[in-house]
């Protein structure tokens, strides 16, 4: 029963999106504007950076609030962070409450992991700061990130249900980014020095 209550928290909360109220809130759905995607990097472009930053903000705490405290009400079920984070990341991506279609995880993903461990967040924030940079796009650091901390995971803890749940998440978000890996083949993928340009 625990394991139940730690899913649906986790997916209920995954659920809010802000990148959604936002949108709405401006009288349109951000899913049919830019890239289709209801996520902190769409709504920068569409909306502007004080409202990509809020989103990114927003999915960030979300997940790293619903893993903390799944850590502390379910202690006894094992992995309960990677319980709570990897379905709060499946309501984001997957969310009945928009009909399953939402965002693409990073930011939830990047709550989990400092939830779980800051200093494995941290290192994983900087090697994915270079790495994104490097390439010039936000696209390629949550599939990397996600297989990333799976291994970083599985050699942590030796924990095979979590690893298990963790390649599977990482599987998942690799899916929903091969539009992206397209984009960026055709040239139209969105770079990360779109940020420092002036915007509106």
């Amino acid at each position: 029963m625990q394991i139940v209550l730690c899913l649906l928290m986790g997916y209920l909360v995954g659920n809010i999106n802000p990148a959604y109220i936002l949108s709405k809130i401006k009288g349109f759905d951000i899913r049919e504007k830019g890239t289709g995607n209801a996520g902190a990097s769409n709504v920068t472009v569409v909306m502007g950076k004080k409202a990509g930053l809020f989103t990114a903000l927003f999915d960030i705490f979300k997940a790293f609030a619903v893993c903390t405290i799944a850590g502390r009400l379910f202690p006894d079920i094992g992995c309960p962070k990677i319980i709570a984070g990897v379905s709060c990341i499946m309501g984001h991506i997957f969310p009945a409450a928009m009909k399953f279609h939402g965002g693409k995880g990073l930011a939830c993903l990047t709550g989990m992991v400092l939830s779980f461990n800051p200093v494995i967040f941290l290192s994983l924030l900087l090697f994915e700061a270079v790495f994104g940079l490097t390439l010039d796009y936000i696209c390629v650091v949550a599939p990397s990130a996600s297989v990333i901390f799976t291994v970083v995971y599985a050699l942590y803890t030796k924990d095979f249900t979590g690893t298990l749940m963790l390649a599977t998440t990482a599987v998942i978000i690799v899916l929903k980014h091969i539009g992206n890996f397209r984009r960026i083949r055709r040239g139209e993928e969105t770079h990360i020095s779109f940020l420092w340009k002036k915007q509106e």
